[in-house]
């Protein structure tokens, strides 16, 4: 059993989701552009991967955290048109780059807030799925972030996680880590004028548990399944926590998976996950926690016109 965290770790990690927020917001007019160059445009891939593994029930809700400028929630929306997503992120800045791109029918599914990780501004039981992207290392407690997923998911929902790998792998050896030293700061430095942004990045990559102890981790926070798959030799992975209930289809089979915990078997390929409809309205005003305080989170989700940008404050 956990011990509950000290009054100083809560306020290190009170001090590290400013500081990144702070670093994200500098970064946030160059972040797409550099994604796509320093990955060769592989990026787009994965995300589609990642939204593809979602599975939401028709009509359905989806929680895109750590949304940044939006990728994610616009390739959910490409393969699940008639879905809502709310997309939180704790950075202002990014979420405001990110709405440019929510022009025309697709944006209007796309709900925009700032919003924490830890204590998300949704009901128990209010989303179909969930999704993080390159997002989950800047998180902490991570486990905290694992639980509140959790709390916020239907039974049988995912939560699917996009992560690099942490270049222990003897396949790519040096020239993975030589990219994480010199090319990322480097290339980082030249565009967005912040080296130390990117040098953090790789910091975090490195520090990132494997896919085992991660497994363990969702586990340990009560995910009844993971699953997870290597891209691209090990560079990165998606995992997928599934929540106990209904479950949406074996991952093993969809992707040739590994899985992990209570029941996982490799099976047939499954389909949307059957069971309890989902409300189209459940992102509205009466799925949330009425006692919520955030009203400032809160407006993103409760406003009549969700096309809206979400305001920048200051």
């Amino acid at each position: 059993m956990q011990r509950p965290p000290s009054q100083e770790q809560i306020q290190r990690d009170q001090l590290h989701g400013r500081q990144v927020a702070a670093m994200f917001g500098r970064i946030a007019r160059w972040y797409d552009f550099l994604n796509h160059t320093l990955s060769l445009g592989l990026d787009i891939y994965w995300r589609w991967r990642l939204a593809r593994v979602a599975q939401p029930r028709p009509g359905g809700a989806v929680l895109d955290l750590a949304a940044g400028t939006m990728d994610v929630s616009l390739a959910l929306l490409r393969q699940y048109p008639d879905i809502r997503v709310a997309a939180v992120d704790y950075t202002l800045p990014m979420l405001v780059h990110g709405k440019r791109k929510l022009n025309g029918a697709p944006g209007g599914q796309i709900i925009p807030a700032q919003g924490d990780g830890r204590r998300l501004p949704l009901a128990d039981e209010s989303m179909d799925a969930a999704t993080i992207a390159f997002g989950i290392r800047n998180i902490r407690p991570r486990m905290a972030a694992h639980k509140e997923v959790l709390r916020c998911l239907k039974p049988g929902g995912r939560f699917c996680i996009l992560e690099f790998g942490t270049g222990r792998r003897k396949v790519w050896g040096g020239l993975y880590n030589f990219y994480l030293d010199k090319v990322l700061p480097t290339v980082g430095r030249i565009f967005s004028g912040d080296r130390a942004a990117y040098r953090y990045l790789a910091e975090t990559i490195r520090e990132f548990p494997d896919e085992r102890q991660l497994a363990r981790e969702l586990l340990e926070a009560g995910y009844a399944r993971v699953f997870h798959v290597a891209m691209l030799s090990g560079i990165v992975y998606l995992h997928v926590a599934e929540k106990a209930g209904e479950l949406a289809g074996e991952l093993a089979g969809e992707t040739g998976g590994r899985a992990t915990g209570a029941g996982a078997s490799a099976g047939p390929a499954g389909g949307a996950p059957a069971g309890v409809p989902v409300r189209k309205d459940s992102l509205r005003k009466d799925s949330l926690r009425r006692d919520d305080p955030r009203e400032a989170v809160l407006r993103c989700f409760t406003r009549e016109d969700p096309g809206k940008p979400p305001r920048e404050d200051g």
